[in-house]
């Protein structure tokens, strides 16, 4: 039996391309159900990542249905509220925005009833592969697959790594009902993507279709705990930037949530443990500044399942598997940190409009 451990999209995506194989696994997720938690917000799918990944799974067709038109463009501010760089998302990409939600959701509707096990939290993955769960049953699987993210019970039957703070922090807040409630918002933020960068601090916001979702970045030693983040804490960090980006924390509704950035070590690989492997952020958490982490779980998802499907032998295809994940997730991973450095550096947004200017 195959034990995938996380209905996240990368575990979800090997779910279904097995299922659709005729390959026997079982998704383990912590989660009460699918509702139980909110899932983010917007994702941009890349065409050699993960719309190939949802190809394989036969469910690229009903991906397209998800797609959030003029979602693609781009605005990016200096502290003082000058607009430096704006992107028609008429044009596109090749990388169509959805929301984490619908492309979960998508995914779970793939599956048969009871191929995902809800409420099943793991608590314990011994070396002989017997998983424990938080209700005391426990079980033992052949093949057991970590895509549990960040902080996976999975994680250290095969590596000593754990992920460590970047020194940036999010501050997460949403603006409901924008066009009706905080136009003046909608208009800063636009149809898709917004930065505002300046001095080690920034906005980062995305429009979805019933709300603003921002997150206010600072560079900072030690995270903010929950009862830090108020919109005092937050306010007093940008006292000196233009008033239309103090307004999204002003007018934010309900609580600010925190969200200190975390990843593992660059070039993060393991040996060959016997039954054992990892995908998305279990084997490669990295800072969302590559916009490649949703990417590579439903990549790595779905060249697992290739491997478990076209090869006989188990061993021979989790090897082959991990040798490929590791040099493509390190690319990744450097890219993600350098941008993150340049993003957030005192003279933003200079780095990332060079970024940008250097893609044209």
């Amino acid at each position: 039996m195959i034990a995938i451990i996380g209905a996240g999209l990368g575990g979800l995506t090997l779910a279904r391309i097995l299922h659709v194989n005729g390959i026997e696994a079982v998704v383990y997720e912590l989660d009460e159900s699918p509702t139980a938690r909110t899932q983010g917000g917007m994702l941009d799918i890349h065409e050699d990542s993960g719309q190939q990944a949802l190809r394989a799974a036969g469910l690229y067709d009903d991906f397209l249905r998800l797609i959030l038109p003029g979602a693609e463009s781009m605005r990016i501010y200096d502290r003082d509220g000058v607009l430096r760089l704006a992107e028609d998302g008429d044009e596109g990409r090749g990388r169509p925005e959805v929301h984490r939600r619908d492309l979960r959701d998508l995914l779970i509707g793939s599956l048969p009833d009871g191929m995902i096990r809800w409420g099943s939290k793991v608590v314990e993955v011994t070396a002989a592969r017997e998983v424990r769960l938080a209700d005391g049953s426990t079980f033992t699987a052949d093949l057991v697959v970590g895509a549990d993210g960040a902080w996976s019970k999975v994680r250290p039957l095969v590596s000593d790594a754990t992920p460590a703070y970047l020194g940036l922090s999010f501050a997460e807040l949403n603006l409901l009902d924008p066009e009706a409630r905080h136009p003046e918002s909608a208009v800063l933020i636009g149809g898709g993507m917004m930065m505002a960068l300046g001095d080690g601090r920034g906005f980062l916001a995305h429009r979805e279709p019933d709300r603003l979702h921002v997150y206010a970045a600072v560079r900072m030693d030690a995270d903010w705990s929950a009862d830090q983040v108020t919109k005092e804490t937050v306010l007093a960090e940008f006292k000196d930037w233009d008033d239309r980006f103090l307004r999204l924390v002003r007018e934010a509704d309900g609580d600010l949530t925190p969200r200190a950035i975390h990843a593992l070590p660059i070039g993060h690989r393991w040996d060959r443990v016997p039954g054992v492997t990892l995908l998305g952020d279990a084997a490669h958490l990295m800072s969302p500044f590559a916009g490649e982490g949703a990417n590579l779980a439903m990549q790595d998802g779905a060249e697992l399942a290739a491997a478990l499907i076209t090869m006989s032998d188990t061993e021979a295809a989790l090897a082959t598997y991990e040798s490929a994940l590791f040099p493509r997730a390190e690319v990744s991973a450097a890219e993600s940190a350098q941008n993150l450095e340049i993003s957030f550096a005192l003279d933003a947004p200079a780095g990332i409009l060079n970024f940008f200017a250097g893609m044209s």
